[in-house]
């Protein structure tokens, strides 16, 4: 396991908090208990319409993606490996939750060497219809097209805390969170421990599930511990990325 660093005083969002600055968002190292639905403002990141209202901010020309934290570029050197060890007889399934604009699944679509069958869910319809709007050629950009002959790319709209009716139990091999659990949990750990559950319901036999976040490994490794029935957890470090330390968590189940 890589060496534990002390918690970093870096707010978690700050790009988000600044594309959000109406709805006046604080800071927090920690899980809030959950807040009233009434605003924005109160709802803070465990509620929809906030990222309906992010997923429809004007954006940069060229840049048709919003990445938390870091997009694929930053990280491909820790997925690639894992794609190549874990091919099977057809597409490696690859499961990214809360994937909202992020350019994490068309990255793995569009750059992977090895072919890859990609879902990227997300509760925003918003952010859904955007990034299904890319994938066949929008927002002024040409269709995706992908690294492999035999990879596909797909985007639903659909509750990472109840997958039941889109994703079988044990149908993915590679699980993706990069943020989600930071912001289901500002709505209390209750729901980031259900987010959890299901993506070791749909991890496979020998799967991985991956949560890339900034929160320090004293506050996250032992949630996952607890809550990982015996499956083996470790960490990366990653970065520093424009200044900031993120970490890899990784979730490995035995086949």
């Amino acid at each position: 396991m890589a060496a534990l660093r002390p918690p970093l005083p870096v707010p978690t969002l700050a790009r988000a908090r600044r594309m959000l600055a109406a709805a006046r968002l604080k800071p927090s190292t920690g899980y809030p208990p959950p807040a009233s639905t009434g605003s924005l403002a109160s709802s803070c990141l465990a509620d929809r319409r906030l990222w309906d209202r992010l997923h429809t901010q004007p954006r940069l020309a060229g840049v048709p993606t919003f990445d938390w934290f870091f997009g694929y570029e930053e990280i491909q050197e820790l997925l690639l490996p894992l794609l190549q060890e874990a091919r099977a007889t057809g597409p490696l399934r690859v499961l990214d939750v809360g994937c909202g604009t992020s350019s994490l699944s068309a990255g793995l679509y569009t750059k992977s060497p090895h072919p890859v069958d990609v879902l990227g869910i997300d509760f925003s319809a918003v952010a859904v219809a955007h990034m299904n709007g890319l994938l066949v050629g929008g927002q002024n950009q040409a269709p995706l097209r992908p690294g492999h002959p035999a990879s596909c790319l797909r985007f639903m709209h659909a509750d990472a805390q109840n997958m039941a009716s889109i994703a079988p139990s044990g149908s993915f091999q590679l699980v993706l969170d990069k943020g989600t659990w930071d912001a289901v949990a500002r709505g209390g750990l209750p729901g980031a421990y259900q987010l959890l559950s299901e993506c070791l319901r749909v991890l496979s036999p020998g799967g991985t599930l991956i949560q890339f976040s900034d929160e320090d490994p004293d506050v996250r490794l032992p949630c996952l511990e607890q809550r990982s029935h015996g499956r083996t957890v470790t960490v990366q470090e990653l970065g520093p990325f424009k200044g900031i330390t993120y970490f890899a968590y990784l979730v490995k189940g035995s086949q």
